[in-house]
């Protein structure tokens, strides 16, 4: 049996949509929500998921991602219950990552 594999081009996704385009949203959630979405993790659930351009994010979705890395769950925009994934991730950026990288304390 062939697994899924889900390549998102991170460098394309409006910033305001990164969270209904990877997690999914239910109908309803916000304006426009006419129909739910399943977003890019749940359909690469038991695959992998390539994110490409993944220097592109921002700082709120990388603790989103890590969210689903440690806990291995999703939670769709206007869902109650979250779902378990078990997806792998693939990352590659164009970007020096050494040079982007901030240090917190």
């Amino acid at each position: 049996m062939q697994k899924p594999f889900i390549p998102v081009n991170c460098g394309v996704i409006p910033e305001h949509l990164y969270e209904s385009e990877f997690f999914g949203y239910q109908k309803g959630a916000f304006t426009g929500a006419t129909a739910n979405h399943d977003g890019h993790f749940k359909p690469a659930d038991g695959g992998t998921i390539f994110l490409d351009e993944i220097g592109e994010l921002p700082e709120h979705m990388q603790v989103k991602l890590l969210h689903v890395i440690q806990e291995k769950e999703i939670k769709p925009l206007g869902s109650g219950p979250s779902f378990s994934v078990d997806v792998r991730i693939l990352a590659a950026t164009n970007r020096l990552i050494k040079k982007v990288i901030v240090l917190s304390c």
